[in-house]
């Protein structure tokens, strides 16, 4: 065979390469849902002591709306000390409207009402009847009515909750509850530590308080209290 034939060969082989590499670089910048888009930060409290507690939830999930009224009061107990992280993980196999909910909790953070609508969507969740959000054929239409209810820029609001960024947020928070091992709702990571913490506040200060001590101490070492009833995804 020709030089030339050969010297075609080795440009096809280099443009393939180049196309390889290109793509591998490309892939490895994006999440699982092939969006480049940023795990959400929904944080409060102070977090003078360094210590951190996680939860992945479910606006759908009755133990997330159980566990909240908790978690509230915990929260406001540790305002100073701890740093407190909510994370959307809607189990969209078995919650219809789970999804649409961290939309409208999402939307709200648009306009820096996520914890109030993050408390909204529980409190009127009513997970056990027929007249709220969760049964609801049309769940937008609550959340529009809890836009208003918040003073909201309602038309902004309808804009981002419909928005590809806002979808590709939860989806990046669901990539990174997946990759941390979460499975069911409420999950809990302590200090980075998947932690079990039963439903009450002296569960919660017990747990809190050891951490406190581990991180003042230097230490960091996993606690457990009780057990964390969960909504679990259901596998195919």
């Amino acid at each position: 065979m020709s030089k030339q034939f050969w010297a075609v060969i080795a440009v096809i082989v280099i443009i393939l390469v180049g196309i390889f590499i290109l793509t591998g670089d490309k892939n490895s910048s994006t999440s699982g849902n092939g969006s480049t888009a940023a795990a959400t930060n929904h944080i409060e409290g102070k977090g003078s002591t360094g210590v951190t507690l996680v939860e992945y939830g479910d606006y759908q999930c009755p133990y997330c709306q159980v566990y909240s009224t908790t978690i509230k009061q915990v929260v406001e107990k540790y305002n100073d000390q701890i740093t407190f992280q909510f994370v959307n993980f809607p189990l969209t196999n078995i919650h219809q409207n789970a999804f649409a909910a961290s939309r409208a909790a999402e939307a709200a953070a648009k306009q820096d009402k996520f914890w109030e609508m993050h408390e909204l969507l529980y409190q009127q969740s009513d997970p056990n009847g027929a007249s709220g959000w969760v049964a609801s054929t049309s769940p937008t239409t609550f959340f529009n009515n809890f836009a208003t209810q918040l003073g909201l820029d309602v038309a902004k609001f309808k804009t981002d909750y419909a928005s590809s960024a806002v979808n590709d947020a939860i989806n990046a928070d669901m990539t990174k509850g997946t990759k941390a091992g979460v499975e069911g709702t409420p999950t809990f990571f302590l200090d980075g530590k998947k932690t079990e913490i039963a439903n009450t506040v002296t569960d919660f200060e017990k747990a809190l308080d050891t951490a406190i001590k581990n991180k003042k101490s230097g230490t960091n070492k996993s606690t457990s209290s009780g057990s964390t009833p969960q909504s679990t995804e259901s596998k195919e």
